[in-house]
């Protein structure tokens, strides 16, 4: 999940709060869809348009707003960001004809726009840079008392990203293929070619704190966050260093 969760959980005063033990993503996987080709695009394009933008104070909006405002577009003066729309129905909104925009993940993204439902204008990942945006986590009691299982678990996330990094998208695509029963080899094949090319996942696993401030810093510019969580309580990087230590 995202690591925000843990921020938002240990600032609610839980004892038994999540720890962060290894990061998967390092940045946003979402795309920004228009209803028409647009070579050109720039992040001004969207000004006095509506963007179906995701679950409000969820990270993929929150990181959409960040990139907006980063590329001078100002959230409800210049553009219209809905988070009226569940994660699960926006693709299905926006081919209804709702909004000018839509952000999704794959492979939805490429899915609707082989379908020419829509068009990729932009990466939300590329534009908004590093952001520890997937990460693995459990609960203190769990941590503490199972040491070897989030070791065991860790190492087997760590083989994963190694065999990511060594493989082709086409391999890849092959390996993923039987969880995305409705997406084409050729758009798997795009969708892991897109995700190696702008470094989406974190080969070493290690959530950093200048990674976690820079999420928290986005957080606040949401307008989500009072207070910051401490990195040495929500954040062990042991269990991933000792991955990269014993495996080879």
């Amino acid at each position: 999940m995202g690591p925000e969760a843990s921020v938002y959980v240990f600032n609610q005063g839980k004892e038994d709060y999540a720890i962060n033990f290894a990061q998967l993503t390092q940045r946003d996987g979402s795309f920004l869809l228009a209803r028409k080709p647009m070579p050109n695009f720039t992040f001004a394009d969207v000004s006095g348009k509506t963007i179906i933008g995701g679950r409000k104070g969820g990270m993929p909006e929150m990181t959409l707003e960040y990139v907006l405002k980063e590329n001078n577009v100002v959230p409800e003066k210049d553009v219209t960001v809905r988070t009226d729309i569940q994660f699960a129905v926006m693709a299905g909104a926006f081919t209804g004809g709702e909004g000018d925009f839509v952000t999704l993940f794959e492979p939805v993204a490429s899915m609707l726009e082989k379908e020419g439902a829509g068009h990729i204008v932009a990466s939300i990942g590329e534009a908004g840079g590093y952001i520890p945006y997937t990460c693995y986590c459990a609960k203190k009691s769990l941590i503490e008392s199972n040491p070897k299982v989030i070791q065991s678990f860790t190492n087997a996330i760590y083989k994963g990203m190694k065999w990511v990094e060594t493989h082709t998208p086409e391999e890849i695509a092959q390996s993923i293929s039987p969880q995305f029963p409705d997406a084409d080899l050729e758009i798997l094949t795009e969708v892991a070619k897109r995700y190696k090319d702008q470094d989406t996942w974190k080969p070493d696993l290690v959530l950093t704190k200048e990674g976690l401030n820079h999420m928290m810093d986005i957080i606040e510019l949401a307008g989500e966050l009072d207070q910051r969580a401490p990195y040495e309580k929500i954040v062990t990087t042991k269990f991933a260093q000792e991955a990269m230590q014993s495996i080879q």
